[in-house]
């Protein structure tokens, strides 16, 4: 069973970060640049203040026509973030996903931030299993015939 350790030693640990004063305009640029549809807000400390994601922006921007240059990430992002950790499994991961209703999850070891995951790496995943499988099956079938 893959673990969301495998998920990240296969997409990289790499990590865009905020922080909290930056204008949503400066993380939408970012989030461009990476394409990326979340960043994770850091405070000074490395510790996670917060997720901004393109669902914020929209619901919390654009319809209540703020302006992104003139407002903080601090403002309007989700501070209520679920974690994972490396060891847990990618259907630990889609189950949390789908109780928290969220798309992306960071990633803490030993209490440190070591990655983030969204639900088009724990989707792919699934897939890539379930294919492994199929093929074991189709290859037990042909051997048996």
């Amino acid at each position: 069973m893959e673990t969301v350790r495998d998920v990240l030693a296969d997409k990289g640990k790499k990590v865009v970060t905020v922080s909290p004063d930056s204008t949503i305009f400066e993380a939408l640029s970012i989030m461009k640049v990476e394409s990326i549809g979340a960043v994770l807000v850091v405070d000074d400390a490395g510790d996670i203040a917060g997720i901004l994601s393109e669902r914020d922006y929209a619901r919390k921007i654009v319809l209540d026509g703020k302006s992104s240059k003139d407002t903080a990430v601090s403002q309007i992002m989700t501070t209520k973030v679920a974690v994972i950790k490396p060891d847990n499994t990618v259907e630990e991961a889609m189950a949390l996903m789908s109780e928290k209703r969220c798309r992306h999850l960071p990633v803490l070891e030993d209490g440190r931030l070591c990655g983030i995951i969204s639900i088009g790496d724990v989707v792919r995943a699934v897939i890539q299993d379930k294919e492994v499988l199929i093929n074991q099956l189709e290859r037990y079938i042909s051997s048996s015939l």
